[in-house]
């Protein structure tokens, strides 16, 4: 544990209701994370595409290379001290993740390489022996593209009809029109927990409830919402969930599907190979116990214990505390961005996470992050893989900024100069 998650910890047994982080807590965070001392450009990093990856703490870094200084082995399949340490290793990042989102047990978590792998897992093996010719599959208009395309090659193959829950102006669901498109011939809902363009947060549990009283089943992307609040699939009562490791300060690809443990017995697997067996004939072969039979060939190690170093670290922090941390942030930042002539907010939900996304009237959002950019200020522009959310607002792109729990206030203050900027570089 870093001296921050230590310190911060201590903390919290005499300040359980405390609201986000002091300026020295803060303080200790950011220190946490070596890339934040960086310049770019000659100008100090100020890191605002958290929607896109965040940034790893010494801890995860630390636990990736221990692992392969001292540990490195396949798991699973030898005898000798590296592969039985390995396997321990390996095991006990899966029930961190366990415990992480409260599965009943660990069996229930799948190791892919992100949401998107997980998503497409379900759709494959799950939606493949389940959706047929005429049924539906329901998303809604907030989608990710990882929650729409995987969906879009099932319903092609099937012959099944992809379903669209439209959002409003504000870039909430219709929830009204979401119930009436959830009919008999529904077999699947898949939604965003948190979308990644607008920043709304969905009523998931809401959701569910709906779906359940239908008795389909539902998948929930939360690739977006793990990094900012506590997720509880026991009480969300979700059928999968899926997010990816980088997002919540892990390294890259690797992520989990949470699935609930009936449905994922019933599931044939998703790929061949080793360890996911149990036995091999040129006639037949027969499949290893969940999870292990979704988990195909030598499964990233190290990527694994980092996520859980990851996960670890922002549990010893607090969720409920960098959440409220983050809210100030964004509240803050919508504040100081309202006032500038020009600019305009896209998606105002009335419940949001840390992302703020914006256009200029005449200024192309990629033109705003390079200017940014020089100013050593990153943030996201483009249609964030969510094309038909910029249709459904009739524009191209949007220029994001998105919030972790290491930023501040002071970098907001900077990220308002660099917008400043660029009205001075258009006139």
């Amino acid at each position: 544990m870093t001296a921050a998650a230590r310190n911060l910890g201590a903390g919290l047994q005499a300040e359980r209701h405390a609201v986000g982080f002091s300026a020295s807590e803060l303080k200790q965070i950011r220190a946490d994370f070596p890339i934040l001392r960086q310049k770019v450009h000659g100008k100090p990093l100020v890191y605002l595409d958290n929607a896109a990856t965040s940034q790893k703490p010494r801890a995860v870094i630390d636990a990736i290379v221990r692992y392969y200084e001292t540990t490195n082995a396949n798991i699973h399949r030898g005898v000798h001290f590296l592969s039985e340490h390995a396997t321990e290793e390996h095991d006990a990042a899966r029930r961190t993740v366990q415990k992480f989102l409260n599965a009943r047990s660990a069996s229930e978590i799948v190791f892919v390489r992100g949401a998107t792998e997980a998503i497409n897992l379900v759709a494959q093996s799950y939606g493949r022996a389940r959706v047929a010719s005429g049924d539906e599959v329901l998303i809604t208009g907030m989608e990710h593209h990882s929650d729409i395309v995987p969906w879009q090659l099932l319903c092609n193959e099937k012959g099944a009809k992809l379903r669209v829950a439209p959002i409003d102006d504000a870039g909430e669901l219709v929830f009204d029109e979401f119930a009436s498109l959830l009919g008999p011939r529904t077999r699947l809902v898949a939604v965003t927990h948190v979308s990644n363009a607008l920043g709304t947060v969905n009523p998931v549990r809401r959701i569910i409830e709906l779906a359940h009283e239908r008795k389909v089943p539902v998948l929930v992307d939360g690739a977006q919402a793990v990094p900012h609040m506590k997720v509880d699939v026991q009480e969300l009562d979700c059928d999968f969930y899926a997010f990816s490791g980088h997002k919540v300060y892990g390294p890259t690809g690797i992520g989990v599907l949470y699935g609930k443990a009936e449905l994922l017995n019933a599931m044939p697997p998703y790929q061949g190979g080793g360890d996911m067996i149990a036995s091999v004939t040129f006639e037949k072969s027969t499949y290893n116990k969940v999870p292990f039979k979704f988990e195909a060939g030598t499964p990233d190690i190290a990527g694994a214990i980092g996520l859980g170093a990851a996960l670890r670290y922002v549990s010893d922090l607090g969720l409920e505390r960098i959440g409220a941390h983050e809210h100030d942030l964004l509240e803050y930042a919508t504040g100081a961005v309202s006032g500038i002539p020009g600019l305009r907010i896209v998606g105002s939900a009335a419940e949001k996470a840390g992302v703020l996304s914006f256009i200029f009237e005449n200024i192309h959002p990629h033109d705003i992050g390079t200017i940014l950019d020089q100013e050593g200020i990153a943030i996201r522009t483009g249609h964030h893989c969510s094309q038909p959310v910029m249709r459904r607002f009739n524009i191209p792109a949007t220029a994001r900024a998105s919030f972790a729990m290491y930023n501040t206030r002071e970098e907001i203050d900077e990220l308002v100069r660099g917008i400043e900027k660029v009205r001075e570089v258009f006139g």
